[in-house]
């Protein structure tokens, strides 16, 4: 029976810390170290980063694996420890990959396989967790909590590692790293424990007895859970696309210096935590957490980074005498508040299915949007490199943008349509 309180949110919000401290070290700190101290290829860090993302799409393995199990604890702590080798291995692999030895290619592939895995399996069965022991009521403020405490966590983990790093030396890196792998896996460690009720072992009476392929199919039959992963899927691409271009639009279009555009990426994040906040407070404490209201927020967020994004597209040709920080703020607004109620309808409609098979559709829609952020960030940096080698200049962020924009209507459109489900999504979404 769901119930758990608002110590237990925090509890679990403090997974998410330590899984983004986690992520920060492995797709941040890592990827400095890698193509400025060590001269290496970009290409590399963004390749390996892809493969972790790669990796996720097994996401549903893992959820449909802690459906079937008595508890799902088991399955975070496990993740995060493989999150942990993980990053003490990619930290290992530094230096046979600046001698350029084989094995350090090899290690570092590994490593962010089991980045990839540790986050996967951890982020998964932690949301499932969240969708069976929280009230519908508390949905949306959990996920709110949840998402500004992961913001958090890689915040605070980048501000320590900024100042403990310097000045650098593989030693020092080795030092730091290793304290926030091994930190943040005892903070989830002891953040978990007690937290899932023992009697949650009853469930696996009632847990899904047929094999991964089965309750895949299962899932997949149902028009509302494939119309809801479509969702998920565009709406992250959209969300995702801006992240390589932001910046560079900000320097070559407003002339502004790395510092600068640096700052207006802290812009951004703070409009994210204020909608995230916002839609948390308001999904939880406006119609008691009724997911009708969720669904108002999604669509509101969607059309709200939709509007953002048009104002930046006006931005590329209007110039410096455009807002772009109030715009920015704006878009990071709107993207908070759309993310968070999507997280709190997602727990709804994972939970209404039915007891023990929250992890095998939350992983579903983690691999969805997995393959979003994947291709987002590349098919962005890929199109303004396109137009612009077609003479398009500015107007090439533009055309992004623009991209962009059609896709969140799209989100929003299809959030829309999904009224109209069974009477699993209705419970879920109206």
């Amino acid at each position: 029976m769901p119930g758990l309180g608002w110590g237990g949110i925090v509890r679990l919000g403090l997974v998410q810390s330590a899984i983004g401290a986690s992520v920060m070290l492995s797709t941040s700190l890592l990827n400095r170290i890698m193509t400025v101290e060590l001269a290496l290829p970009l290409a590399l860090p963004a390749g390996l980063v892809a493969w972790h993302y790669g990796v996720q799409l097994a996401r549903p393995l893992w959820g449909h694996g802690s459906d079937r199990g008595a508890r799902r604890t088991p399955w975070i702590i496990g993740g995060m420890a493989t999150l942990m080798l993980g990053s003490l291995l990619a930290v290992d692999s530094l230096g046979m990959l600046a001698a350029g030895a084989p094995l350090g290619y090899l290690m570092a592939i590994t490593a962010y396989a089991l980045i990839g895995a540790g986050v996967g399996a951890a982020g998964t069965s932690l949301l499932a967790l969240l969708a069976t022991l929280v009230a519908p009521e508390r949905r949306a403020a959990a996920a709110a909590t949840s998402r500004i405490m992961m913001i958090a966590g890689i915040v605070v983990t980048a501000a320590i590692a900024s100042k403990l790093v310097d000045p650098f030396s593989p030693f020092r890196l080795a030092m730091v790293s290793g304290g926030i792998a091994v930190g943040a896996f005892l903070l989830a460690w002891g953040a978990v424990r007690g937290v899932e009720p023992r009697g949650r072992a009853v469930l696996a009476e009632e847990a899904p007895t047929q094999s991964f392929g089965a309750a895949l199919a299962e899932m997949l039959a149902e028009r509302d859970a494939r119309h809801f992963t479509g969702f998920v899927f565009l709406s992250m691409l959209a969300y995702s696309m801006q992240d390589l271009i932001l910046e560079p639009f900000a320097g070559l279009v407003f002339g502004f210096t790395p510092g600068q555009s640096t700052g207006l990426s802290g812009v951004q994040h703070s409009g994210v935590l204020v909608g995230m906040l916002l839609a948390g407070i308001g999904g939880s404490a406006f119609g008691g957490g009724a997911p009708a209201a969720l669904r108002r927020w999604i669509v509101g967020g969607c059309m709200g980074s939709a509007l953002a994004l048009v104002g930046l597209g006006i931005a590329a040709r209007i110039g410096p005498a455009w807002p772009l920080a109030a715009n920015v703020w704006l878009q990071g607004f709107a993207n908070g508040v759309f993310a968070v109620a999507a997280i709190g309808a997602m727990m709804g409609l994972a939970s209404s299915a039915g007891p023990a098979r929250e992890g095998l559709r939350l992983g579903v829609w983690g691999a969805a949007q997995a393959i979003a952020f994947g291709l987002g960030g590349l098919s962005g940096a890929l199109g303004v490199d396109l137009l612009r080698a077609m003479g398009a200049g500015a107007e090439s962020f533009a055309g992004v943008f623009a991209v962009e924009a059609g896709l969140f209507l799209l989100a929003a459109l299809l959030a829309t349509g999904m009224r109209a489900g069974s009477p699993k999504l209705r419970e879920a979404m109206l």
